[in-house]
């Protein structure tokens, strides 16, 4: 399906056009791809780069793309004017356009005579996960991080860490990956964590490193301090353009996230260990919580476990 094949462009793209979405797009006509296309940082957006490269053979072709082609005049003429202009005859969008300003591409295309449809591809919305949430709510996308073992636990007697080499590298990763990296204070004052992403590619710089606390951090911790209530300091961070925030604190503030409906993603890393001591992942809860999309991919030694409390 050529829609799977926008979805792997954009997937080996992932990023490139931050702050904004990263979309793929493919042409096909009478069986044949004509056109691809990814977003280009600052610049053209993926349908914008197929049809070009498509040229005449756009005429009477489907257009797939991984996100509702935009209507309205941004950074780029719409998307939708264009698409319609070149003579293609159907576009499949993977995904509706969360953005209030930019969103009616279908609505655009229909009134123009293409036959446009969106299919609410799960995969689509996810590439763009982060944008998603902060377009539509004004606030980070919030992904709750741990490292546990079998039994539950965030400590090992005797060991500075819980799970292996390869799952720290991927936390790195993960960090240069976001726009802000967070712990509660308790965090803060006892491990002075640095939060910074080592020894990866950091495409966007360092994230912000954030602490959540009420009273002051020790000398030396080189951590924001955000006093606010959490909704209040996520809209804020919101406003100050953070579209992702990985939370990395402990059982408490994890448990004060859960609390105030704030995370949205949770990402448990657990290793292949009975701890038999130690506090548990996550503090009391109010009501259990119940996690959709759940997967499970071994990470070296250790086993990722991935699901959502929002889906995009």
């Amino acid at each position: 399906m050529s829609l799977d094949r926008a979805l792997s462009l954009a997937r080996a793209a992932h990023g490139r056009a931050y702050p904004k979405p990263t979309i793929g797009a493919v042409l096909v006509r009478d069986g044949e791809v004509v056109g691809e296309g990814v977003t280009e940082a600052g610049g053209r957006h993926g349908e914008i780069v197929a049809l070009e490269a498509a040229g005449e053979r756009a005429r009477g072709a489907t257009l797939y793309v991984t996100l509702e082609p935009c209507a309205h005049f941004g950074t780029t003429p719409p998307c939708a004017d264009a698409i319609a202009a070149a003579g293609v005859a159907r576009v499949v969008a993977g995904s509706r356009d969360p953005n209030p300003e930019a969103a009616g591409g279908v609505e655009k295309l229909r009134a123009a005579g293409v036959d446009a449809e969106i299919v609410d591809s799960f995969e689509s919305r996810a590439q763009n996960e982060a944008w998603r949430a902060w377009v539509m709510r004004g606030r980070p996308f919030v992904i709750y991080k741990a490292a546990m073992t079998v039994d539950g636990r965030v400590a090992v007697p005797g060991s500075r860490w819980v799970t292996g080499e390869t799952s720290r590298r991927v936390v790195h990763e993960l960090r240069a990956a976001v726009d802000a990296v967070a712990v509660g204070g308790g965090t803060a004052r006892a491990d002075r964590p640095r939060l910074d992403a080592r020894e990866v590619d950091t495409p966007h710089g360092q994230p912000r490193r954030l602490a959540f606390s009420r009273g002051p951090l020790p000398e030396g911790v080189d951590l924001e301090l955000r006093t606010g209530s959490i909704d209040e300091e996520l809209d804020a961070l919101g406003g100050e353009g953070v579209q992702s925030l990985l939370l990395e604190g402990g059982p408490t503030i994890a448990a004060a996230f859960f609390a105030a409906d704030a995370v949205d993603k949770v990402l448990l890393f657990v290793a292949p260990t009975l701890s038999g001591d130690g506090p548990h992942v996550l503090g009391p809860l109010s009501a259990p919580r119940a996690l959709t999309r759940l997967s499970a991919k071994a990470v070296g030694d250790d086993v990722l476990l991935e699901a959502y409390v929002h889906e995009p």
